[in-house]
């Protein structure tokens, strides 16, 4: 598409099939009579039934005999962003049906990722007759049988891969089941947090059937989508269907700021706006999952439930601090782990491990050397001693699912745990099998990282003159969002330009000022790329021969008025 031809960018005389935005959903494989529910995806035309679902009608049939009744009733959840969104969600919502439910968060380095049997017993003891685990569960096998031996009820609300054969639970509702239908294994993307708002929605229902709400005012769902949407972003999540309009109302209702601790978490992250879908994967999630981290694995859940504002500016504080420490941490176990993929560049499957890593941090590793090699990568974080076991985290590219060949992993005897899904995957590995583990895995997923890596070209929903590149295009670029893993933001290729100046910003990123042949300016930035064969090219491209630059259309509102600049995915010379 070229702006030189014509096209209009809301319809003009051309009509609605000259509409830049009308094309973009075109290209994305939406249908022409479904335009319009996704040009403006809302709930209503989104949201499937929650029956639709196994389990979901038992699982908010035994929640609801729990309301009624009052009995003690704990969520359990996961230390990260999906798992305390998930956990307050269903806090907030029975706070608002008038029933006060415990939480547990295990601490991510003596616990570790799931429900722990000991744990579950020991809640039951203090009186929990019904426990809810949020974004975990579906492969806690042990734990829970231990549960049922305890006499505890156990709701699993998960999203993560399921073995053939289930965990024993009162219900386990997760779209990922292999023996789920077709019309809930369709949202087989939802983040735990999404699964965990169907069934709220489901609960509600429930009730104002058996006549609940009669003398007493229904809750607000539509006030729980903050925290879907940041779950959802921050679990990077596909953001198509029912993802696409959970964030897209979730971020209207952020914008009103009615959540106390929400509100905080804003404010700590320095935002004078309202929160875009990039601020939750890059502001708002990382404080969040600080605290389960580095820090003090219940943070996240008591900021997002408290209705203190001063404690809720003092937890939106301290993960703040926990935050920037953990960049730090981060920072030396990424070098360590990037000294060693140097050994590994003939790998399908990129596999470190280190004596001492901080397991807080090795998941946002994994995702570094996965965009620094464009291959799936484990991180493992052996014990100080190097004699134990290893907890890892993966990261895994479009095309390849890691989580699949983790499960396998385990089922062949490679690993003490393990699961996750397609994009991500966490497991527990004896020290002494990680070479077998790595070979493994190197040629299970051969093939398919070879055909993910064959087809990952720059595909381009645009071109434009360097003239074309403006505020009002990116306004009506970002009219078709929210963006995020499964609908990516729109790549425009701008050119053909020359390189006025080049330089280094901060601590690797490259900074361009480039002009067109029609006289025009802009600003384009390659992030974290200076020592990188793109990084170079482009430092030293002012050389004189003109290039195409292919990448995502900002809003650049640093200056006395708002001007488009270019966030740069990759280049090519023009001559």
């Amino acid at each position: 598409m070229d702006l030189c031809d014509g096209m209009s960018l809301r319809g003009g005389p051309g009509g609605l099939e000259d509409d830049i935005v009308t094309q973009l959903l075109l290209s994305r494989g939406v249908a022409r009579d479904d335009l319009e529910r996704h040009r403006t995806p809302s709930l209503r035309s989104f949201l499937p039934d929650p029956s639709a679902f196994r389990d979901m009608d038992a699982a908010a049939d035994r929640l609801v005999q729990a309301i009624l009744t009052n009995e003690t009733v704990t969520v359990y959840g996961d230390y990260d962003v999906d798992g305390a969104t998930s956990a307050a969600l269903l806090i907030l919502l029975l706070r608002a049906l008038g029933h006060q439910a415990r939480y547990y968060i295990p601490d991510r380095l003596l616990e570790g990722y799931g429900p722990s049997g000991e744990a579950l017993v020991r809640l039951a003891s203090e009186g929990s007759s019904l426990i809810v685990t949020v974004d975990c569960g579906a492969m806690a096998h042990e734990a829970l049988e231990m549960a049922h031996n305890a006499g505890v009820d156990v709701i699993v609300v998960d999203h993560h891969k399921c073995a053939h054969e289930l965990p024993r639970a009162a219900a386990l509702v997760n779209p990922n089941r292999l023996d789920e239908g077709e019309l809930a294994a369709g949202h087989g993307h939802l983040a735990a947090v999404g699964v965990a708002f169907l069934l709220a929605v489901a609960t509600v229902r429930t009730l104002r059937r058996r006549g609940f709400f009669e003398t007493r005012r229904e809750p607000d769902l539509f006030a729980l989508l903050d925290l879907v949407a940041l779950g959802t972003v921050a679990d990077v999540a596909a953001l198509h269907g029912l993802n696409r309009a959970l964030v897209a109302q979730g971020l209207k209702v952020m914008a009103k700021r009615e959540n106390i601790g929400m509100s905080a978490l804003i404010d700590a992250s320095r935002l004078g706006r309202a929160p875009t879908c990039s601020d939750l994967g890059f502001a708002l999630g990382p404080r969040i999952n600080a605290g389960g981290r580095v820090g003090e694995s219940t943070l996240g859940v008591r900021l997002l439930t408290t209705s203190d504002p001063d404690e809720a500016r003092d937890i939106a504080g301290q993960l703040s601090r926990l935050n920037d420490e953990r960049r730090g941490i981060e920072q030396e176990v990424q070098e360590m782990a990037e000294a060693q993929i140097e050994r590994q560049h003939n790998r399908s499957v990129i596999v470190v491990a280190g004596a001492g890593w901080h397991p807080g941090v090795i998941g946002i590793v994994a995702g570094r050397l996965k965009e620094k090699t464009g291959k799936p990568a484990l991180v493992i974080a052996l014990d100080a001693d190097d004699a134990g076991n290893g907890k890892g985290s993966g990261r895994s590219i479009s095309g390849v699912d890691l989580g699949a060949a983790i499960i396998a992993a385990r089922a062949e005897g490679l690993l003490i745990a393990g699961g996750g899904h397609a994009m991500a995957a966490g497991l527990t590995v004896a020290s002494g099998k990680l070479d077998a583990l790595s070979d493994w895995l190197d040629d299970r997923l051969a093939a398919d990282v070879s055909r993910a890596s064959a087809s990952q070209a720059v595909h381009l929903d645009l071109a434009l003159a360097p003239g074309g590149l403006t505020p009002d295009l990116v306004e009506t670029l970002e009219s078709a969002g929210p963006y995020g893993m499964g609908w990516p933001g729109p790549r425009v290729a701008v050119g053909p330009v020359r390189v006025v100046k080049a330089d280094t910003v901060g601590k690797d990123h490259v900074r361009l000022i480039v002009s067109g042949q029609d006289g025009s300016r802009f600003k384009a930035m390659a992030f974290r790329a200076a020592e990188t064969e793109l990084g170079q090219a482009l430092l030293h491209a002012h050389q004189g021969r003109r290039l195409w630059l292919a990448g995502r259309a900002k809003i650049d509102d640093w200056g006395s008025r708002p001007a488009a600049e270019l966030h740069l995915d990759d280049a090519a010379f023009a001559d």
